[in-house]
Parts: C-alpha cells; structure tokens; sequence
C-alpha cells in the first residue's frame, strides 16, 4: 500500500514538474516576466497590423503606441505604411489602460501589465500607460521568424517589476557624451524596462550644462562641450516617451574642480583652477565655512530644479579627501567653533546645509553612501557603491537605497558576475519586510575615464540587460545559462534600436589594423578582455588624461569574450567526460587557429603602430594554442602528461594570464584546465565565473 502511495506521488511529482514547466516557458524574454502560460499557435503580424486603445487615452499612451509601431515596422523590416491606430475592436492588437500617468512620473508608480496573445488577435492591458509601456516591449520581444512569416505566440503574461527603481548610471563629465548617443542608450533602457536615467553633469574634468544664473561653470568648466538647457529638456521629454525618469546628478563638495574654474571663490582654497584631465581623487572642495556658499548654491540648485522636474536631485557626496579643509585656518577654526570632531562631522554639517537647500525648492536629496549620518532627516535616498550590507545599515535606519554595487560596467565583469549580484543578499536579506520596502532597486553605473562617443554602446551593452533582468524579474530567476542566451537575443534586438555595441566592433579593428582584412586581428581580439577593475592605470606605461584618444586594442575589445566563455563551456564538458557531439572538434579548431594565428598577423604588427603593443600577446596566444593541442593529444591517447611537461605548459599559461596592453588573453584558463586533465591534476569545479 505504501508503495502505491508513493508512486502515485512521484507520478503526480513529476505531472506537477512538468505542468509548472509548461507555465513558466523558457522564451527569448528579457527580463523575464513574472509569470508565463505558453497556449497553442501563433498570431502572424503583417504590413496590416493594427491596434486599438480603449479606456483611458492620453497624449503619452498615443505617443508610445506610435513609437512601437515604428519599431515593430522596424524589426520586421515592413515600413508600417497601412500599419495604424483605430477605434475599431477588431484590431490585431487591442489596449486596456485603466489611466493615465502623472504630468512628473514618480517613482513606484504602477508598471505592471497583463498582455494575452492567440491566434486571432492580442490584447494588453494595464493600470497605467507605464504598463502598457513594458507590456508592448514585451510583444515586440515575441515577435519572430516563422516558417509562415512574423509571428508571437499564443500565451499569457502577467507581469510587474519586482524593484521600482531600475536605472542606468552614465557619466558625461570625463568624457562628454553627445545628445545622439544618450538617447539611443535611453532607447536600450525602455527596451528592457529600465525606468530611470541618472545623469552624472559634473565632474573634476567638466561641468555639462548650461547655466543661466552661473553662465562661467559652462563656459570656462567645460571645454565648451555642454548640454544647453534646450537640450536638456529634449532629452527629459524624450526619456518621458519611454517610461524613463531623468535624475540629475551634481557632484558637491568633492569632484568639483570644474566648479571652481569659473568660480574659484566657492574653493577651500585659492586658485586659479583648471579642468582637470587626470582621473583620480583631487584635493579640491567646496568651502562648507563660508556662507556665500550656500547662497551660490540656493540659486544653483533652485535653477537646476525648475529645469529637472524628477523629484530626485542627486548631490554626489563620495571621496572627499579633505585635504584642504586640513590646510585651511578658518575651517579649523570654524570646526573647533562649532564641535565639529573631523572632516567626517564637517561634510555631514555641509550636507545638511544642502539637504535644506534641496528640500526648499521641492525636492528630495540623494547621494552615494558617504552622505549617510543619522542627523539627516529620513526623506533622503542612499545610493550604496560599497554593496548590500551598508544598503541593509541605511534601511534599518529608515533610509531608502539603491544599489549600486556590483552592478559597475565600467569594472569590465562578465555580466554573470552582475546579474548574481542580489540588492537583497548579505545583511539585507536579513531586514524586516517594513526595512526591505526601504529598498528601491539599484542602478548600473558606468563610469567614463574610458569610454568615448565610439565605444560607450559596448561597455553599456548587452551587459546591462542582465541587470535589469536582476532589479525586474523575480528573485529565483538565475539561470546563467539561459540568461546568455536571452542576452544574445536581445543584443541583436538592440542593434534594431540604434545602438551600436557590436557594429563598432570591426570599424575600430580595421582602424587598428590599417587594412581591411582583419580576420586575423578578430580571431585575437575576439579572446581578448580589458583589465578588470580599476588596474587599468596600474598597468599603464604613462598616466591617462582625458585629452588621450581611446583608439588602441583595448578600447574596442568588449568586456566580455563570447568565444572564451564558450570555449570554457566545451572545455568543462569534455574534461568531465560527458562530450557533446563535436566538442572535442570544436576545441581543437579554436586551439588551432590560436597557435597559427600569429604566422597571419605578423605582417599588420609590421604595418600598424597601434599593434606593436599586442604582438607579446599574440605570441602568449599562439603558445597556448601549442600547449592545449598537445593536452589534447595526451587525452585522447589516453595518456597520462609527463610531469616536467605539464610544469613547463603551466609556466607558459601562467605567462599568459598576466595583462599586457591592459589586456587579458580569457582563454587561457581553459588551456590550464586541459593541461591539468592530461596529468590527472584536474581541479573538481569547473571553470568559474570572471
């Protein structure tokens, strides 16, 4: 009897299993929505797509459904000539929304959508146009080939994010970014439901936009590269027509240098000053003593706040050294006046001070984790770079907080490493359920010293759609291998959009290369990475500066080698002994060309100055190839690796892993791990995550 009983419940077990399989279905969904039900068939889109809005009809609803047609016309290469809006109930695509959207969107509005697809016809409905915003990205994210043409498939979404800040971080003060170039990025945000800019204006090496009341901050702290205030608008109504909130972001007391350029007085010390064009931590600082400071600052920030209408103003507060507080007499002095113990008691006393400023012109004050002092009133937002455990301190003190740490692009990680990155891990996933809803979401950041108007696509993209999986989609979701593959998928879909984070790939090579055959140079290139972190001014030969163009190897190489990740893939299948069919012929076709790929190169390090740096690299890369076929060799023979041997190729792999030109060769774990196998001194985890 027992016996039956538990069979009946591994039969219902496994009935259950696939069932909730069937429910939650593995599609090309980025970020995957909350729940999923596949039915059967498809709905063909064509030239006479149509759709409908009932309900609530407001100027940005139209606005959006206009912009999806545009794209669906796009991606499906139609011009949507007959494609159009009409009242008719029989249109493919019919859309509910309940109402409209605030004149300021806010953040925690409602963003949640229902969207039913068959084989007649489809229909989305939402609370809110913000619903139906990520809703038709959701439809445009279904559609695909068919053996009978475009389609989406027959299904039910219910779907809302689970954080209700999700943003992209960029900052235009070390290098300007042209208006172009933000807007398609803002294009890339709505695509995966990313739903706030934070726009990063100043810095020690620029100050971007115009200022009517202090005209000189733009017009001596900028190079003469701004934002003019006409400008600004356009982007914030653009950034509005996609569901996505601007913050601006002003940097005080400390990143000021380009401040002070026009306005030296505002300093904790004499000037003159100049822009800086080195990156690093400067002793420059806002004087917190003085009360012509504060005046400056009502009026800057009181001009500012008519021109961003986001409730959010963003007042930086990171890295303060405090050198020139030190050196100044009158701010000891005023210290010791006042009871302020260190430079620690000074800022808090400064930002204070702007926190009221902030307050008084109708907004709400957010700065990184340095502004975070229990005598600030509890209205402020924190914005953790230093990770979830101050995140977690913050909200048990009442503060909201973003994170932001680990989710820097700049860093060069793979975007496995970003999107294991849980805002509720460490400390957080300790909070109560009232200090868990004190955390909003998190931003990916991307930091400029590196990234010009040409390569700034490639260090956002694709990576960042992995974090906006991780602050939309349910905290279970973290299958890394469907996640690559999801994020592949909507690469190419952002390619659609404008973005040009793989077309800039080849153009920079064949700069670099001087010639149009660059197969060689891609097949190294391809396996090549950026120095992780922030080592790429320890490795330099010379310091960076601003003024130095970003048009060597490793400003186009991407932050992540595909072909390495999935060269490490074959590597671990075939060491573990369960082969995919052709595995072991892939393997070795990759260590082939690697070890002859040198040969083909050698005439472009003779021809191009901008190769000479790599030529070491490419010699470690033909070295490996070497070494990795000869493992091989040892397996398939079934031979155990001589020890001298193996000691010998692990010295060469060790060279290998070692930055030359700020570059890492990212195979060559992989061809250590085939090494180790041939001597039978294979470790038990796979390759790990970079």
């Amino acid at each position: 009897m027992s016996r039956t009983i538990l069979a009946a419940v591994m039969v219902s077990t496994i009935l259950m299993s696939q069932i909730e399989a069937q429910a939650q279905p593995s599609m090309s969904l980025m970020p995957q929505p909350a729940h999923a039900q596949l039915g059967n068939g498809q709905l063909l889109i064509g030239p006479t797509f149509s759709v409908a809005i009932t309900g609530q009809k407001e100027p940005r609803l139209q606005r959006a459904v206009e912009l999806f047609l545009t794209q669906l016309g796009q991606q499906i290469g139609m011009p949507p000539i007959d494609m159009l809006m009409t009242n008719s109930t029989g249109a493919t695509l019919v859309i509910q929304c309940a109402a409209g959207t605030k004149s300021v969107q806010e953040s925690g509005e409602n963003e949640s959508y229902r969207l039913e697809i068959t084989n007649s016809g489809a229909k989305l409905s939402a609370p809110t146009t913000l619903g139906v915003m990520r809703g038709l990205q959701t439809f445009l994210q279904l559609v695909t080939t068919t053996s009978e043409g475009f389609a989406a498939p027959a299904i039910v979404i219910d779907d809302s994010p689970r954080f209700a800040w999700r943003g992209l971080m960029i900052d235009v003060g070390r290098h300007f970014i042209p208006l172009d170039i933000l807007k398609r990025n803002l294009d890339g945000m709505a695509a995966v439901k990313l739903n706030v800019f934070h726009w990063h204006l100043s810095e020690n090496q620029g100050f971007r936009v115009e200022s009517k009341t202090f005209p000189k901050l733009h017009e001596l702290g900028s190079d003469g590269l701004y934002y003019t205030q006409s400008e600004v608008r356009e982007l914030i109504a653009y950034a509005r027509e996609r569901g996505i909130r601007v913050v601006p972001e002003f940097d005080m007391p400390g990143h000021s240098t380009a401040w002070f350029v026009g306005y030296p007085e505002l300093a904790s010390a004499p000037g003159p000053y100049e822009i800086e064009r080195k990156w690093g931590v400067f002793d420059p600082a806002m004087d917190p003593t003085r009360e012509e400071t504060y005046k400056f600052l009502d009026k800057f920030v009181g001009e500012m706040a008519g021109l961003f209408p986001d409730q959010f103003f963003h007042i930086g507060g990171d890295e303060v050294n405090g050198k020139q507080w030190d050196a100044n007499p009158k701010i000891q002095a005023f210290m010791r006046a006042h009871d302020l113990k260190d430079n620690g008691d000074l800022q808090a006393y400064f930002n204070k001070r702007v926190q009221q400023i902030v307050s008084k012109h109708g907004k709400t004050m957010l700065g990184w984790d340095e502004i975070l002092r229990p005598d600030l009133p509890n209205s402020i937002v924190i914005q953790s770079w230093r990770g979830p455990d101050s995140l977690a301190q913050a909200a048990k003190l009442g503060y909201r907080g973003l994170l932001s740490s680990g989710f820097y692009v700049d860093l060069m990680w793979s975007a496995e490493r970003h999107y294991l990155t849980e805002p509720m891990s460490g400390n957080a996933a300790d909070l109560t359920q009232d200090e868990q809803k004190r955390i909003l979401g998190g931003e990916a950041c991307m930091w400029a010293e590196y990234v010009s108007p040409e390569n700034i696509d490639s260090r956002i993209w694709p990576r960042t759609a992995a974090i906006a999986e991780r602050l939309w989609s349910l905290q279970d979701v973290r299958d890394v291998n469907s996640m690559y593959q999801r994020m592949e998928e909507e690469s190419l879909r952002l390619e659609w959009l404008g973005l040009t984070h793989n077309s800039s790939y080849l153009p920079m090579l064949r700069r670099i290369a001087g010639n149009d055959d660059i197969s060689a140079l891609k097949d190294l290139a391809d396996v090549l990475e950026p120095v992780k972190n922030y080592t790429r001014e320890q490795t330099a030969t010379e310091p960076a500066t601003s003024a130095k163009p970003l048009n060597r190897v490793v400003d186009a190489v991407r932050p992540e080698s595909a072909t390495a990740r999935q060269f490490a893939d074959s590597v671990n299948t075939l060491v573990a002994g369960s082969s995919r069919p052709g595995t072991e012929e892939r393997v070795r076709h990759l260590l082939n060309r690697w070890r002859d790929n040198q040969l083909e190169l050698q005439p472009l390090f003779e021809k191009s100055l901008f190769l000479k740096e790599v030529a070491p690299i490419s010699q470690n890369l033909s070295a490996l190839g070497t070494s990795g076929l000869a493992a091989l060799d040892y397996l398939d023979r079934g031979e155990k690796a001589p020890a001298a041997w193996v000691t010998q190729q692990l010295a060469i792999v060790e060279q290998a892993k070692k930055p030359q030109a700020q570059l890492l060769i990212m195979v060559a774990p992989g061809v250590e791990r085939l090494i180790q196998a041939s001597a039978g001194q294979l470790a038990t985890s796979p390759l790990p995550a970079k």
